[in-house]
């Protein structure tokens, strides 16, 4: 069982990541600040250092720190950025405005079922650029079909897809390969880039990058 630290939120690199964005990106970047394993209070204080954007990976923690938080901020966007299982769809619904893992056809259809509660969310669809067994995604020879089946047959709102490339390859192909998908099916929004190779994901084009390690510092997994 995970364990929440408190750390404290760190304002200079947040600073650093949009000057960096402000001298090299393409596009207009999200910086989405990854919050999972950290308490309600390292929020809390991202939140008075100017933050709106955040993302999560499990729905319950995302509900325990962020219903209260989206009650008296009302401007905050709340992403889900990990893996999503189908019977969590309804709660998921009830925090999260954009989910950036929509990754097999299961999923999309259970997205289908609440129609009143899906038309103000947006959705990212995953990649696997990297062919990998042990995550999840849609790989790139079924992707036309699968963008196609969530946005014409289920209506759906896909803005654009999200990767998270092998840790042991560099990132650079498979975010040129995520912005190649993407313009086939007339996406805009590219979501690629963590701590870690952040800078060359926006050089590459991306629209949206998860940053957490960087900004609320090591978690605690266990």
């Amino acid at each position: 069982m995970q364990q929440l630290l408190k750390m404290p939120f760190n304002l200079p690199n947040y600073s650093k990541i949009e000057s960096f964005v402000k001298k090299n990106a393409q596009n207009k970047v999200k910086i989405i600040a990854i919050s999972k394993y950290h308490p309600i209070e390292s929020v809390q204080e991202a939140i008075n250092s100017g933050l709106r954007i955040f993302g999560e990976n499990r729905v319950q923690e995302a509900k325990s720190k962020y219903l209260s938080l989206k009650s008296i901020f009302k401007d905050i966007e709340l992403h889900l950025t990990g893996p999503l299982q189908t019977n969590k769809v309804k709660n998921a619904l009830q925090v999260f405005d954009v989910f950036q893992t929509l990754d097999r056809e299961k999923l999309a259809n259970e997205f289908y079922k609440h129609k009143e509660e899906v038309q103000d969310k947006s959705f990212f669809v995953q990649i696997n650029t990297g062919k990998e067994a042990s995550k999840s995604g849609i790989y790139e020879e079924s992707a036309d079909e699968f963008i196609g089946y969530c946005l014409h047959d289920l209506k759906l709102s896909v803005i654009g897809l999200m990767c998270i490339p092998p840790s042991s390859e560099n990132p650079a192909p498979h975010f040129s390969l995520l912005k190649k998908i993407a313009a086939k099916n007339n996406l805009k929004q590219l979501s690629m880039g963590m701590s870690g190779d952040y800078e060359e994901a926006i050089l590459c084009g991306a629209t949206h990058i998860r940053v957490g390690t960087t900004l609320f510092g090591p978690r605690d997994e266990k």
